[in-house]
């Protein structure tokens, strides 16, 4: 196995883990709140604390990885969320476990910039959209995991059970990326010449490439944050399923759509870059745009149709995931990218998943539940139309494809020039 493969994979076990961590709450929550004798609101308040300090150590963490090595940051950073998940099964009150919450996002932030950072690294632009695609399957295999892991285990052990379970593997494998993980000179594989927009931090927030397609995703993240931390609720209230069962249901068709959708939207992504340097943001658009009319039928319709209509919400929202994240990497130089990549997450988190979960709550409080989702749908017509605009400041394919002929004639130097 080569390195970068080995990379490749602990990487994607990391992720993966880090999502099991992050949906546990979820798969759990009619549990928990049970005990606690929590609002909606105040139960929306544990995902927002997470995505809170996740959202203001992201800037920090940008500025550390484009100046010092970032596999112990990796490291660092998967050791802190584990320990805080192990700490969530010994609290015995609201405010410790809200604690323990934040303390997970801090170490979701590091681990969250310097990932893809590293895989960009490790592969150029055109390849970007499959590894990446790749790496975000860990998303829904692992909100999968950590729903059924709140809901079943949760049922039948107790609501902190799925906590201390699943916060030792992260530990385990941390470890063994200290050992084997590789550490790739940054901007290594950028094809792409330096300019003041891609390579510096005042001029990528003046690139419309990385704006639209930052805020696009923002949108993205407001809708699935908030479905997400509600959508097993949802399902446990409006069709009478019980925890167990919905975490079930809300498991399986995350693991599934995920898979599939991830996989196929990278695939058409692919494909649709050798003819439209726009795909990456075309194919987002779509996604955001038909995933409206099935949302609409799991919040407002009949409930016959609930789950089927859920099943193709989730599937069509997944194909933007390779993508729109590959769009991001693309559009700045590796000298920044982790800079870019943290502002990229503060701007999602903050403008995103960070409060929807929380005013969902709040809403569900005053009227119910489905008026409460149905604000994730505006967020939708929102992110497809910044994606359409955004479409117009793709970075053509004809710079690389001079950059790479450069390369192959005489390689490139690290000013980024082609050498002659």
């Amino acid at each position: 196995m080569s390195a970068a493969l080995g990379t490749v994979l602990l990487l994607l076990a990391l992720n993966l883990l880090n999502y099991i961590d992050r949906y546990i709450l979820p798969g759990a929550q009619p549990l928990i709140q049970r005990e606690f004798h929590s609002t909606d609101q105040q139960m929306g308040a544990l995902t927002t604390a997470l995505f809170f300090f996740y959202m203001f150590a992201a800037p920090a963490s940008g500025w550390l990885g484009d100046r010092f090595r970032r596999k112990p940051l990796i490291i660092i950073g998967a050791i802190l969320w584990s320990l805080a998940t192990l700490g969530s099964a010994f609290v015995h009150s609201y405010w410790s476990l809200y604690t323990r919450r934040a303390l997970v996002g801090v170490g979701e932030a590091t681990f969250g910039i310097f990932a893809p950072a590293v895989l960009s690294d490790l592969y150029p632009e055109r390849e970007r959209n499959r590894i990446l695609s790749v790496f975000y399957l860990a998303i829904p295999v692992g909100a999968a995991l950590g729903y059924l892991a709140g809901g079943e285990l949760g049922t039948l052990w107790g609501w902190r059970g799925p906590f201390l379970i699943c916060a030792i593997p992260g530990l385990i494998v941390a470890v063994l990326y200290g050992f084997f993980g590789r550490e790739p000179e940054r901007g290594s594989t950028d094809a792409y010449r330096p300019a003041y927009n891609r390579s510096t931090f005042w001029g990528i927030l003046k690139n419309p490439a990385f704006l639209t397609a930052t805020f696009g995703m923002a949108e993205i993240t407001f809708a699935l944050g908030g479905i997400s931390a509600w959508v097993p609720t949802f399902l446990h209230r409006a069709d009478g399923l019980s925890v167990a069962n919905a975490s079930l249901v809300v498991s399986g068709i995350t693991v599934i759509d995920g898979i599939g959708g991830t996989i196929v939207g990278g695939w058409i992504a692919d494909r649709w870059q050798r003819t439209n340097h726009r795909a990456l943001y075309l194919l987002s658009f779509w996604s955001a745009l038909l995933t409206l009319p099935f949302g609409i039928l799991v919040f407002f319709g009949p409930h016959s149709i609930t789950i089927p209509s859920l099943f193709v919400a989730e599937f069509i929202i997944f194909l933007n995931t390779g993508p729109l994240n590959a769009a991001i990497v693309n559009s700045v130089n590796g000298a920044v990218r982790a800079t870019a990549i943290s502002i990229n997450l503060f701007c999602i988190h903050m403008f995103g998943d960070t409060f929807s979960p929380q005013i969902i709550g709040a809403i569900s409080d005053r009227s119910n539940l489905s008026i409460g989702l149905g604000v994730t749908l505006v967020s939708l017509v929102l992110a497809s139309l910044i994606l359409w605009y955004g479409s117009r400041f793709a970075p053509p394919f004809e710079k690389q494809q001079v950059s790479e002929s450069a390369s192959q004639r005489g390689g490139i130097n690290k000013s980024g020039r082609p050498i002659e």
